[in-house]
């Protein structure tokens, strides 16, 4: 019996909505806290970061403990997470929560990805996730005017609805016993390497730094232990980083964009906020409509089509956005800009698991998704350089 494709999109699409509505609440966040709307952008940051780095050990926990337990971890940890937010009262307490909400989004999204299985299914959750995540900005600037931030943050709890659905259709959990140990040192040393990375567009030099230092690291786990958490037989594999990059690329310029369109709408063409958001929500909504229908028609279409679209695109948008004068292309730049994003977590995520054994799908989709949320990270680090 599988799991409703509707009740999969209600599992992973509050995460992407959360994620989008702080687009809007960030200037209402500093003047409330008395931080500057740079420091502010962390909640974002702190929310891509641990989406990204806690995508590997979430499919870990699938794998091992089943989708029982990685449902039941991911909504308490966004129930806890979504409780200090609402009672934040300092920034370190709302990025604690943000985070905790991030790691329990993660566990909840893997989940959904893994149980997903086609790409039309697939299609139908990164759609979804963007459907849901368009309407972030207004949600969030509506919510931030009328209700508080706190509220405006706190989306990522609707995730909780789907879970019983999910349970009663979910596969029963592995056997404990027939798993080799938890590769540890692998998994600190993957997530320190992401976490570098992360900083690279705000510290970049004592970042690349480090992310060069740990990358040796890196790989000399990967070679004295090459079944471990990061296997060498995927990294080896050409397709998985070639489609891993690019989805990375495509997230990045994503998430780059809806964070500083609003602000520079606001800002230099003097729109208000719920004009922004109204604005935002149709180029978005229209974005995430049309991935699915390239993610639904990609069976269809040779490999070379698909990523000759998805690179034209996706080479278009953040161009155009940086050159035009005019307000209607920049958000016609943030359409095609999801659309790439969302439908090339769709398709290139099919790629990538089909370039390795049976045996090592499932941590090839983490790790892929783990590239996507990367972006997630990066984009909003980016925005706030280029909004200050």
């Amino acid at each position: 019996m599988r799991v409703p494709a509707p009740a999969l999109g209600l599992l992973a699409a509050p995460a992407a909505l959360s994620a989008n509505t702080a687009t809007m609440t960030l200037p209402a966040i500093s003047d409330d806290l008395g931080v500057s709307v740079g420091a502010a952008t962390w909640i974002a940051t702190a929310f891509g970061l641990l989406m990204a780095v806690c995508t590997p050990p979430a499919a870990e926990l699938l794998k091992r403990r089943g989708v029982r337990t990685a449902v039941l971890v991911g909504a308490a940890l966004v129930t806890a997470g979504t409780v200090l937010v609402v009672a934040a009262g300092s920034l370190p307490v709302l990025v604690a929560g943000r985070g905790a909400q991030a790691v329990g989004g993660s566990c909840l999204v893997t989940t959904a990805i893994n149980l997903a299985g086609t790409p039309r299914r697939m299609g139908a959750v990164t759609a979804g996730s963007g459907l849901l995540g368009a309407l972030g900005p207004l949600t969030g600037g509506l919510l931030t005017e009328h209700v508080s931030w706190h509220a405006a943050l706190s989306p990522s709890i609707l995730a909780v609805l789907a879970v019983p659905g999910v349970l009663r259709a979910a596969p029963k959990p592995p056997e404990r016993d027939a798993h080799a140990p938890f590769d540890t040192a692998g998994a600190a040393v993957l997530t320190a390497m992401i976490s570098a990375l992360v900083f690279v567009p705000r510290f970049p030099v004592p970042a690349l730094i480090c992310a060069a230092v740990i990358g040796a690291a890196l790989a000399a786990r990967v070679r004295s232990r090459p079944n471990g958490f990061v296997p060498a037989t995927v990294l080896r594999t050409p397709v998985f980083l070639g489609v891993s990059v690019l989805v990375c690329a495509l997230s990045t310029s994503y998430f780059s964009l809806l964070y500083t369109v609003p602000r520079v709408l606001e800002e230099d063409g003097g729109w208000d906020p719920g004009a922004v958001g109204t604005a935002i929500l149709v180029a978005l909504l229209v974005g995430s409509a049309a991935s699915w229908l390239l993610a639904a028609s990609s069976p269809r279409m040779s490999r070379a089509m698909v990523l000759a679209v998805l690179l034209a695109l996706g080479a278009l948008a953040p161009i155009a956005a940086a050159v035009t004068p005019w307000a209607a292309l920049m958000l016609v730049a943030a359409g095609v800009s999801v659309f790439v994003s969302s439908s090339g977590q769709a398709t290139l995520s099919v790629y990538a698991a089909n370039s390795v054994p049976d045996a090592q799908r499932p941590i090839t989709l983490a790790l892929f998704t783990l590239c996507y949320q990367l972006g997630g990270a990066f984009g909003p680090a980016l925005s706030a350089l280029l909004i200050t």
